[in-house]
């Protein structure tokens, strides 16, 4: 784990509710991992996010990396609203309700990000090019997972995420990210995943009777 990031509510007129906490920043550590968060994070939108099915949100290094290059521009880590930016694992290609132990804490990973207008705002904050922005990370398809907290636990800045447990089924981040988004074809294969998020079995649910 490269860092480990927080942050608070700020007041921005672009916010869709005129704050977000999507600016985060690096801590030292160690830090507290709960069932709701980590300790010093806190959620602006608890409508939209947030929960036990949104309590961490992981980004790869390797991903900031590739936009870093597209956007012609230095990205730290944090930038993208991560709590976790990772390094090493690609967490695109984990698998819905994989495990990962990092520090004393165990993950599970539960949904994925789904890009909004803050996001973007705060790409435009952040001074970075915001043409279309919504439209090209989701073609991207490389969103980084949302984590359940299994098991609070303590993280420290530099704790290796062991992954402790695949599932199998083949329904990946990615996978999970193109069927509620780009390719709804792939929604019946969500219907797999033991303790699939709501949101995301009420759209596969429906795809699947539509067709019936």
């Amino acid at each position: 784990m490269r860092s480990v990031n927080v942050g608070r509510p700020r007041e921005r007129a672009w916010a869709d509710i005129g704050r977000t906490s999507i600016e985060k920043l690096p801590v030292p550590g160690p830090v507290e991992v709960r069932t709701l968060g980590i300790d010093g994070d806190q959620v602006s939108d608890t409508k939209h996010h947030g929960g036990v099915d949104q309590a961490v949100y992981a980004f790869a290094r390797e991903d900031l990396d590739r936009w870093a290059t597209e956007f012609g521009a230095d990205l730290r880590d944090g930038i993208f609203g991560e709590n976790l930016t990772t390094s090493g694992y690609d967490v695109n290609e984990a698998e819905v309700g994989e495990h990962w132990r990092v520090g004393s804490a165990l993950l599970e990973v539960a949904s994925v990000r789904i890009p909004c207008n803050d996001f973007k705002g705060w790409m435009g904050e952040s001074g970075l090019d915001t043409t279309a922005w919504v439209k090209r990370f989701t073609a991207d398809g490389r969103p980084g997972p949302y984590l359940r907290v299994l098991e609070e636990g303590e993280v420290f800045p530099g704790d290796r995420a062991e992954v402790v447990h695949r599932p199998g089924h083949g329904v990946t981040v990615s996978t999970m990210f193109r069927a509620l988004t780009t390719e709804r074809g792939l929604l019946p294969r969500l219907l797999v995943v033991d303790g699939l998020v709501d949101e995301a079995r009420e759209s596969a649910e429906a795809y699947v009777a539509a067709r019936s």
